[in-house]
């Protein structure tokens, strides 16, 4: 198995570096893991900002050269792994310019007669890891259930990834948050997982 992991968080010393390194532990641990890729996309300076002009066409994004790399990437991934914090109910601005740019028509998916277009990422299965400040179960009471709604179905099944599984963690800046269990969680997860 193949895994890519796109951590974005502006910072090292932060329990979200902590979840990526429980992850990347886990994961040289796992005999079914044979290659591991990390995208820091704030290291990286990832531009999230979408540009469309009279040379630049939304509809030309799959072949913008600027982004060949991260496509090559997600084309080499079995497993892709993201790692971010949930900003009011949703992935960071920086995490959304990224699926926004790569997540395109004619790379992503591609439209066909009918209601849903055909996803090009078949096969590919996706693990989010996600931390609040708020209680766990705050997305899915107070926003019904926005956020995995939007990875999900919004994202993740459109372009067809079907497995997908969520990590939420909730309470990260009380010190009854739990953090070394859940790290452990993580690490225990990517140490055991198969496919």
């Amino acid at each position: 198995m193949k895994l890519l992991i796109i951590y974005t968080y502006p910072n090292h010393k932060s329990l979200n570096y902590s979840f990526l390194q429980s992850v990347i532990k886990g994961s040289n641990e796992n005999p079914y893991i044979e290659e591991l890729q990390v995208l820091d996309l704030y290291e990286e300076n990832f531009n999230p900002l979408l540009v469309f002009n009279e040379e630049k066409r939304r509809r030309d994004m799959h072949i913008d050269p600027s982004i060949k790399k991260y496509q090559n990437q997600l084309k080499w991934a079995d497993k892709v792994v993201f790692i971010y914090p949930i900003w009011w109910g949703r992935p960071p601005a920086m995490l959304m310019g990224y699926i926004d740019q790569l997540f395109a028509s004619n790379f992503a998916y591609r439209d066909k007669k009918g209601l849903f277009p055909e996803g090009l990422l078949k096969g590919k299965s996706v693990v989010c890891v996600s931390t609040m400040k708020g209680p766990t179960h705050y997305p899915f009471l107070w926003l019904n259930n926005a956020h995995k709604v939007l990875m999900k179905r919004a994202l993740f099944n459109f372009v067809g990834v079907k497995k997908v599984k969520f990590f939420e963690f909730g309470n990260m800046e009380s010190p009854r948050g739990n953090h070394k269990k859940k790290l452990e969680k993580i690490y225990q997860y990517f140490k055991e997982i198969k496919r």
